[in-house]
């Protein structure tokens, strides 16, 4: 019997190859885990991922990949009116039924095997319910440094602050524990403006970040230890709890003589040494 870990990354290619590093880094310390990876097309042009998917599922044979149906989004909703976030969160909201027909299918098709973690990346927050639901265990996997995820768990903390857009605080700075004063002017495009959809989603996921039961984060404590004391004291989320947090970082992967990504943490400890 083998347990499974399923894992759900967003479809840039940037986060489908973090992800997928991370499955191997699994592997590496426990080899008789069977990897399942959720993956779908995006709305919009996010670099081709055929190839990647089709290396690693010929050389990783404890790695399977799902297609996930393909999602219509409305007329309305194009790339040249919305951030390409916001268009991705219209697929991941429109993918939970089919997530959830994924994980019941992965179940079926393993008796003998049990789902033990469903890790999925920042931007797939929403699908947090739906897997308690089947009472597997959900992970959140953080790509990005712990200063910026500082920045989203404070997230619903600065919102409830004003009811005025980042945009429109001029010459305003906003306090961030863990990290210096940003301007509120110069915050990411889509969390500009409070009445974009991209803000709105942006909201929903800070918000349903802490729900899950851990949050994985490609960093480590002697690079950014001022803003993971903040995250694990607590302080980001003054009316909640913190999910543990795992630092796995450096977490990378480099492009060897045969075209394919592979774990560079002892090429980088090499060079360090």
């Amino acid at each position: 019997m083998a347990d499974i870990v399923v894992l759900y990354p967003s479809p840039a290619i940037g986060h489908l190859i973090s992800m997928v590093e991370f499955g191997k880094l699994l592997l590496t310390h426990n080899p008789s885990l069977s990897i399942h990876i959720l993956v779908f097309t995006p709305p919009y042009s996010a670099g081709s991922t055929k190839n990647y998917i089709t290396t690693v599922s010929t050389t990783i044979p404890s790695i399977t990949f799902h297609n996930l149906p393909t999602v219509t989004l409305p007329p309305s909703l194009t790339a040249a009116k919305h951030h390409h976030e916001t268009l991705t969160f219209e697929v991941l909201h429109l993918n939970i039924p089919y997530v959830h027909q994924a994980l019941l299918s992965i179940i079926a098709s393993n008796p003998t095997s049990k789902i033990i973690a469903f890790v999925m990346d920042f931007f797939c927050c929403m699908t947090i319910p739906v897997v308690r639901e089947l009472k597997i265990a959900p992970f959140v996997f953080y790509t990005s440094g712990a200063a910026v995820l500082a920045l989203f768990l404070y997230l619903p903390t600065l919102h409830n602050s004003t009811s005025e857009s980042f945009k429109d605080l001029k010459n305003t700075f906003l306090n961030i524990p863990g990290v210096p004063p940003v301007l509120a002017t110069d915050m990411v495009l889509p969390l500009l403006d409070r009445h974009d959809k991209g803000y709105d989603f942006f909201l929903q996921i800070s918000i349903n970040l802490p729900k899950s039961s851990g949050i994985i984060i490609n960093t480590f404590e002697e690079l950014e230890a001022r803003p993971l004391k903040a995250v694990t004291d607590g302080v980001c989320l003054p009316d909640g709890l913190t999910p543990p947090v795992y630092c796995i970082g450096p977490l990378t992967a480099v492009r060897d003589g045969g075209g394919d990504g592979v774990n560079d943490n002892n090429y980088m400890k090499s060079q360090l040494g």
